[in-house]
């Protein structure tokens, strides 16, 4: 048996708007003017022409009448506050689903943090690469300064060469009751990372589940997604007990919880970066958490939020369509007024453009042969890095280095000899971990890496320092969103290094990225918008 489809309503019969004080917009710069309105509810109307056009306020009406309009669609309002999932926002306790990444070596400072979250964002200290001296004052600060007032954070990276300082300093964010943590640079899961994602477990009179802080995992691979989106490894958790860092019944309950309740799926980034395309990674990883917590029963949602290449309006509004729960911003952070960068690096910054970023060896991971992607233009940091690796991988020792060679490194890049950098090594690594010192004056290969680690540790500190006589060998941590953002600013108030805050940049994204999404909504619903909707300028937010 066949049916025929209904007959289309008739116009009539159709529900109908009727303008308010305000007209419909059909003209191009009238629709222009209408996204300016994102937080009022507008409708899709269709005009006498037929055209599709916007309205805003007005009522609807059941009877057409000459003032009345067709209804096509109506859309609600557009906030920035709810581009992402309000469901994360509500439990970390955030007005906006933005985060100002880790920058290492504290250039994600105190007062970034702070500034961050007096503006309703969450902001994580950059703790990697600091002695824990440093470490322990910013935490102790960053706790009698913001904890009551607004969520903040700390990040514990992965330390292979310096397993004992990543364990002390997971051991203060635990007693310091850091309420969240971003885990970054873990390629498997260490005791560190797992003892302090479950010590202090617990359920409360109801039986539910309390966990005293929240691991962010920072990933670009689903195998070490995997790790963290699994409960830890029996026999691991089992050595922790035996060790007195967890409980039998901390134990006992994260052996239903997974290691991390928040991922941070990081894209093409500065730093440590696998150069991963969000579009195709996102998804996967998603995917894999959603098998993940079916398999493993849990009750509790697993977010995942976007990082790398998040410098403009339209990477943020892509980043949420892509499902993201939050978006975490880096490289554009580090040009801003609260940054730890000196005063030159951010003026290399500025001038940064899309490919003017490259692969270097990583100081903290020398050995593996890991990289990260840092600022190319106006420093010879990446090419001279990389000699120094290359170095590394041909020769055992710093005596077996042909004498040219030897001569090119204290030349340009030591500029004393590789003996005086390892008498500073050995003072440097007495006092900060002694096993490293021992390793060195046993292991000549080992020596040299020492040596050598000594250029790359030294290239971001003179950065931070704005040391003149080094620019050219400054290493900033940048990916290919320092000059998207540039290229988004120029001609702006944003243009100037002076009004980057961290509040202007990250509310600008956001409310960039609402005009975007409305501007995509209309579209969807048929509506002729002009391309200039979607190139959304900054101008100075309240």
């Amino acid at each position: 048996m066949h049916t025929q489809p209904a007959p289309p309503a008739s116009p009539s019969a159709a529900p109908r708007w009727v303008p308010g004080a305000t007209a419909p917009a059909f003209s191009p710069a009238d629709l222009l003017a209408s996204l300016r309105h994102v937080r009022e509810p507008s409708v899709v109307v269709r005009g006498p022409d037929g055209r599709l056009g916007v309205g805003r306020g007005g009522q609807l009406a059941s009877v057409a009448n000459g003032h009345s309009f067709p209804l096509v669609a109506s859309l609600p309002p557009v906030y920035p506050e709810w581009l992402g999932d309000r469901a994360f926002c509500e439990q970390v306790g955030l007005r906006f689903p933005y985060v100002v990444g880790e920058m290492a070596n504290g250039i994600a400072t105190v007062e970034m943090v702070l500034a961050a979250g007096e503006a309703g964002m969450l902001g994580f200290f950059g703790a990697a690469g600091l002695g824990y001296d440093r470490v322990e004052t910013a935490v102790r600060r960053l706790r009698d300064e913001a904890a009551g007032r607004f969520p903040w954070g700390v990040n514990l990276i992965h330390s292979p060469n310096e397993a004992k300082l990543e364990e002390r300093v997971a051991a203060l964010l635990i007693d310091a009751q850091v309420p969240l943590i971003s885990a970054s640079a873990f390629m498997a899961l260490t005791p560190a990372v797992v003892h302090v994602a479950y010590a202090g477990v617990h359920t409360d009179a109801a039986g539910r589940v309390v966990r005293p802080r929240t691991v962010f995992a920072k990933i670009s691979r689903p195998e070490v997604a995997r790790r963290f989106l699994s409960p830890a490894p029996a026999d691991m958790l089992q050595r922790l007990v035996q060790r007195g860092l967890l409980t039998p019944d901390e134990a006992r309950l994260a052996a239903t919880l997974p290691v991390a309740e928040a991922l941070t799926v990081e894209a093409d980034s500065g730093g440590h970066t696998d150069n991963q395309t969000l579009t195709a990674l996102f998804p996967t990883i998603v995917g894999l958490r959603d098998a993940l917590a079916v398999e493993n029963g849990y009750s509790r949602p697993i977010h995942c939020g976007a990082a790398g290449g998040i410098g403009t309006p339209s990477a943020v509004a892509a980043a949420f369509q892509l499902g993201a729960a939050f978006v975490t911003t880096g490289s554009v952070n580090q040009a801003a007024v609260e940054s730890g960068l000196s005063e030159p690096g951010k003026a290399l910054l500025a001038r940064a453009e899309l490919a003017d970023v490259a692969m270097a060896p990583a100081a903290d991971m020398f050995e593996l042969g890991v990289d990260v992607q840092v600022l190319k233009r106006g420093t010879m940091f990446a090419a001279r890095a990389k000699r120094l690796y290359d170095a590394y991988k041909t020769y055992g020792a710093i005596e077996n280095l042909p004498p040219k060679l030897k001569a090119r490194i204290e030349k340009e890049m030591l500029r004393t000899s590789c003996e005086a950098i390892w008498a500073e090594c050995e003072r440097f690594w007495a006092s900060r971990d002694p096993d490293e010192l021992a390793r060195g004056q046993r292991d000549p290969k080992h020596r040299m890496a020492l040596v050598f680690r000594w250029y790359l540790g030294k290239a971001s500190r003179w950065a931070i320092e704005g040391e003149p006589s080094r620019v050219a060998d400054y290493q900033i941590w940048c990916g290919p969103a320092m000059g998207a953002f540039n290229r988004w600013t120029a001609g702006t108030f944003l243009a100037e290094p002076k009004a980057r805050t961290v509040a202007q940049i990250g509310r600008n994204l956001l409310e960039g990225a609402a005009v975007i999404t409305r501007a995509q909504q209309l579209r969807a619903a048929g509506v002729a918008i002009p391309a200039a909707a979607f190139d959304v300028r900054p101008r100075p937010l309240n």
